[in-house]
């Protein structure tokens, strides 16, 4: 008795699981119980990692369960989490055997109702507004007239039809046209590659660089617009470089690229109408223009003239100017003999105290300073144009250095240009001598046309349709007195004429009293 007590406990029939095959059974109980499942909850810790995946908790006031998406489901994703932010998860529960927890695998997120979408809008817009996006001080102008004109849009809806209906009314302008989804989830990604793509175009190279953009979207539900409330597309209207014109939805519609755009407009088509003048208006002012210059001009030299007259009446007499001159001048000539003769004799007393002064050797010794002042003068010069020589000759081997290629160059674009000529004037050849041959075939269609015309007027085909010509003594009578008083009648038909003659009328009074046969 007492070994039966003091031995081991005895054992029951319950199996044994290891923790690896337990954890796997509950995994199985759960994704088999709950496989899609949709779950509505207010956003908690939000964790996003360097791998791309995404890592946040749905609570509620009594529970919270782990949720998680996949880098490519966060992809896909319209809305992307915010704390705080009440929302509408759909995926698949499952459990996580590492740490004894069960999660829920979010494939798809909205959020719950358009009360929780105001809410993340007014915060998404608080927190853009604070960095400066929307501040008007970083608007650029438009420009008054636009060379080439982006358009943002779908290429397939009635937007990008109005814009370029409306641009052709105004004044027509060339138009690029990026295409991109205007809606779903790869709207905002799309419409910020257009507007970066746009900016990224180099100024004169292939494809010319627009000098505004519109980026247009018809009407529709906040989630239907809701792309363009992305961060991502606010932050690239904000930094375009090029002036940008936001048309999304209608006039009551907003949305955050709105603020974020240089300028908005109501309407895609108000869109257009900011973009570019009327050009009918912008002639007529010019001519108004014109004409005010005209007569401006015309007002201004009346007036000068006018002026000129009246200023030319309070000048002196050309007579009374010339009178104190032209006496100045006689008494100048006057003492200009006398002083000329002072003056020689003046110099020939001079010239004979220089001549006593010179001697031979003040001759010589002069000669001789001159002498080495010229030849320092030439060993200067030389040496200077040595110099010079030596600059001139390293100046000309460099140029001649550069002119090698400059020249091949040259000619390479010479010979390019010639084939391209040539190229050009064989098109042309081809042209004209296709030209005669079209310029016949049109006039013998048109002829042919006329003469089918000619021919359906005619009265011959009236004769056809079962009509006939009447003529009397020749000539066509369309009246039935004219018929009575003509003396022989000739009917024409479709196939032949008939010719019918009248019988000689009776004297009055001749037989009975009834009306007589015509024929």
């Amino acid at each position: 008795m007492m070994d039966l007590i003091d031995g081991p406990a005895p054992q029951g029939n319950q199996p044994e699981y290891t923790v690896s095959e337990l954890s796997g059974a509950v995994k199985r109980v759960i994704e088999g119980e709950f496989g899609l499942v949709r779950v509505r909850g207010e956003v908690g810790r939000v964790s996003r990692p360097a791998s791309g995946h995404l890592y946040f908790d749905l609570k509620d006031d009594r529970a919270v369960i782990a949720a998680i998406s996949w880098k490519g489901q966060v992809a896909r994703m319209q809305v992307r989490p915010e704390e705080g932010m009440e929302v509408v998860a759909t995926g698949r529960m499952t459990t996580f055997p590492g740490q004894s927890k069960y999660q829920l695998i979010v494939d798809d997120l909205a959020p719950a109702g358009a009360g929780a979408l105001m809410a993340m809008l007014e915060k998404r817009k608080a927190a853009l507004g604070a960095e400066g996006l929307f501040d008007p001080a970083r608007k650029k102008p438009i420009p008054y007239l636009p060379r080439v004109i982006g358009v943002v849009t779908s290429p397939s809806g009635a937007v990008i039809r109005d814009i370029l209906h409306r641009l052709r009314d105004r004044f027509p302008r060339h138009v690029l046209v990026w295409p991109v989804a205007v809606q779903g989830q790869d709207c905002a990604a799309q419409v910020a590659a257009a507007i970066r793509g746009f900016n990224a175009i180099e100024p004169g190279g292939p494809i010319p660089r627009p000098d505004v953009l519109i980026v247009a979207r018809g009407g529709g539900s906040l989630e239907d617009l809701w792309g363009f409330n992305e961060e991502v597309v606010v932050r690239a209207a904000a930094g375009s470089r090029i002036p940008l014109i936001s048309a999304v939805g209608h006039e009551t519609d907003t949305t955050l690229i709105d603020l974020a755009a240089d300028l908005r407009a109501p309407t895609p088509t108000a869109a257009a109408e900011l973009a570019v003048p009327v050009r009918l208006e912008l002639l007529a002012t010019l001519d108004a223009l014109a004409a005010r210059l005209t007569r401006g001009v015309g007002q201004g030299v009346m007036q000068r003239r006018q002026r000129l007259r009246d200023l030319a009446r309070a000048l002196p007499r050309l007579e009374a100017l010339l009178q104190t001159p032209r006496q100045r001048l006689d008494g100048c000539a006057m003492r200009l003999s006398a002083g000329l003769g002072l003056a020689v004799a003046q110099k020939h007393r001079a010239f004979d105290r220089l001549a006593g002064r010179m001697q031979p050797a003040t001759l010589r010794a002069g000669l001789a300073r001159q002498r080495d002042q010229l030849a320092a003068r030439d060993e200067r010069l030389g040496r200077a144009v040595q110099r010079r020589f030596e600059q001139r000759q390293d100046r000309l081997g460099h140029l001649a250095a550069r002119l090698a290629p400059a020249l091949g160059r040259m000619l390479g674009d010479a010979e390019r240009k010639l084939a391209e000529g040539r190229l050009a004037l064989v098109r042309l050849s081809d042209r004209l001598e296709a030209a005669p041959a079209q310029r016949l075939a049109r006039l013998a269609d048109r002829l042919e046309a006329l003469d089918r015309t000619r021919v359906t007027l005619g009265y011959a085909e009236t004769l056809k349709r079962g009509y006939a010509v009447v003529r009397g003594d020749g000539a066509v009578v369309t009246t039935r007195a004219g018929a009575e008083r003509a003396s022989a009648l000739e009917i024409e038909f479709r196939d032949g004429r008939l010719a019918l003659t009248r019988p000689a009328r009776k004297a009055r009074g001749e037989g009975g009293g009834g009306q007589g046969s015509l024929f």
